[in-house]
């Protein structure tokens, strides 16, 4: 019998669970960096790895093709460790089966009980002790969270929130468990009484953090996570960071994830198990192209989805999935006349920021770009504001109930001028708790015919299917992630007509380019969040503020007024959007 070719070496760590590799031939080399993608392409030898059941699988099953030297005792544990492996990955696919069913009674106030899908959730996420739910809109991912903490080997758990939702969790709380809750109050340490839950605004997260690294917390959930998007680069985000080490269960729930662009999963997944995308660096170089004003747009969205499904990382299903498949929103895109006037009054400053976008410096274009799309936004909403009323005046006078989406204070103001025989109630970012559930609760019993919501303030709440159908966009947000979760308030269980969705735009400021756009960055997200979807033929988003720009000057153009040539960007010199 001949011996068997060897390409390499390979041994344990020392005192480490990891794997160190040496003497490997070079064509072998590149197919293990292929493999393993932490190794760095650049990587000389010896080439280290973390170790892991599922290293030791993959390292297993590449040394079936090119054997590596390895000392037999070391080739058995390597077996094990996979074959252990293997039989947790099967115990996880059998969780998702279609035949899977409890094992036990969850334990839920008696007559209340999750849907088998909110259970599977439930009982993925205690057996992997993290999970990203993404389930569709108004799937119950509060009760999935609820049914994954509720037994007391979970217990003390924190719930993060955001500002306007510690009620909504808090009624669902009582409604479904036992458990008792506490709604953190204030924004520094203050004694806690004794709870099994304790409801955290992400906004008085920071002001914890001394105490999250000395607080026994056995489970955390984020609600609405997209709000750690930013990762530690922001003070709840470091908040974040220290609270989740000491837990052994965490999830984080959202529909949209991504409101941006694909690197911001990165963030997301490293509060639930650091370093399974690899370091930073391992991510971009792995997963990334560089996009523009140093953005990291994922290459293969519907790859990296995958990849997140089968580690049993991320979890999502649609309402088809789970059978509540409701009927696709009615979507009318409807033009409405602005007011000349409101763009006039900002027309110099806007004239001299859009010259500094596609002509200034390096640094003049970053600033100016940020600055002309906060003030042409603005000024759009403004001028459009009064039409937009008599639209959804229209429709109010016609019986319907209506759910009106803006995001600035003065179009607000202009909107409740005009519908104030409407009764419109306000939920925007300036109200405190009481008064959002007071404008809730004045909508649902038919106080008011229409309710005004901020672009992104309104996620998580719930009610309002039952009482309206009929969403109104007066203002509109670069994100198709934010429209999404706004549709998602009406079009959610519950809902027994199909929901209208009305976009209305003007021909004048912001909004052409915005309308031109709005498709733009669903790709990054729904690759990720549903990668076997099929993709919409959309535009990237590259150079959405100086398209802005550029066309508020072609109009100063050929209004007869001179305008700068614009300086086209170059590599690494384009200009950050939005910052």
């Amino acid at each position: 019998m001949s011996a068997t070719r060897t390409y390499g070496a390979v041994e344990p760590l020392d005192g480490l669970d990891g794997w160190r590799i040496t003497d490997i031939e070079p064509h072998v080399a590149l197919r293990l960096k292929a493999v393993f993608p932490r190794i760095p392409r650049t990587g000389r030898l010896p080439f280290i790895i973390a170790g892991g059941p599922n290293v030791d699988a993959d390292l297993d099953w590449f040394m079936q093709r090119y054997p590596l030297e390895i000392a037999p005792e070391h080739r058995d544990r390597m077996k094990a460790r996979r074959a252990l492996f293997e039989e947790s990955q099967n115990d996880l696919l059998s969780i998702l089966s279609k035949d899977w069913t409890p094992s036990g009674r969850i334990a839920f106030r008696e007559g209340e009980s999750p849907y088998t899908f909110q259970a599977q959730a439930a009982e993925l996420a205690r057996r992997t002790g993290r999970l990203l739910l993404m389930d569709d809109l108004g799937l119950g991912k509060t009760v999935s969270g609820l049914a994954a903490i509720v037994s007391p080997d979970a217990l003390p758990a924190v719930i993060v929130v955001q500002t306007h939702l510690p009620g909504q969790w808090v009624e669902k709380i009582e409604e479904f468990t036992h458990l008792t809750h506490h709604v953190v109050k204030k924004a520094s340490p203050y004694e806690l009484p004794t709870a099994d839950v304790y409801v955290w605004p992400y906004s008085r997260l920071a002001g914890w953090t001394d105490y999250f690294s000395k607080a026994p917390f056995a489970s955390v959930i984020f609600d609405e996570a997209q709000e750690l998007r930013n990762g530690t680069g922001t003070d709840k985000g470091r908040a974040a960071q220290v609270l989740v080490k000491g837990t052994g269960l965490r999830m984080m729930l959202t529909a949209t994830p991504i409101y941006n662009y694909g690197f911001e999963i990165f963030n997301i997944v490293e509060f639930l198990e650091p370093g399974v995308l690899g370091s930073w660096n391992d991510f971009v170089t792995e997963w990334c192209t560089a996009g523009p004003g140093g953005k990291w747009i994922v290459k293969d969205p519907r790859a990296l989805g995958t990849f997140l499904r089968e580690t049993h990382l991320a979890l999502r299903r649609t309402k088809a999935d789970v059978g509540q498949e409701m009927p696709e929103p009615n979507v009318l895109i409807t033009h409405v006349p602005y007011d000349e006037e409101a763009i006039a009054d900002v027309d110099g400053v806007a004239r001299d920021l859009a010259t500094k976008v596609v002509s200034g410096t390096f640094t003049e274009r970053g600033r100016a770009a940020r600055e002309f799309d906060t003030l042409m936004r603005h000024a759009t909403g403004v001028a459009k504001a009064r039409h937009v009323a008599a639209m959804v005046k229209v429709l109010l006078e016609g019986g319907e109930r209506v759910v009106l989406f803006g995001w600035h204070r003065d179009v607000y103001d202009i909107w409740l001028r005009e519908l104030a025989a409407f009764r419109p109630v306000l939920y925007t970012g300036t109200e405190s708790p009481k008064q959002k559930d007071a404008a809730k609760k004045a909508f649902i019993d038919g106080e008011a015919q229409v309710m005004i919501l901020s672009l992104r303030s309104g996620a998580g709440l719930d009610g309002l299917q039952h009482v309206c159908s009929t969403v109104v966009f007066g203002e509109l947000d670069w994100s198709p992630q934010v429209h999404q979760q706004c549709v998602g308030r009406i079009q959610r269980p519950g809902q027994k007509r199909q929901v209208d969705v009305i976009y209305l735009h003007t021909d004048g400021g912001s909004d052409p380019t915005v309308v031109k756009v709005l498709g733009l960055k669903a790709d990054q997200s729904a690759g990720i969040v549903d990668p076997l979807s099929t993709p919409a033929d959309q535009k990237m988003d590259q150079t959405r503020i100086r398209e802005l720009a550029e066309q508020f000057l072609a109009k100063k153009q050929a209004r007869g007024d001179s305008v700068p040539a614009p300086i086209e960007p170059q590599g690494s010199a384009q200009m950050e959007l939005l910052g």
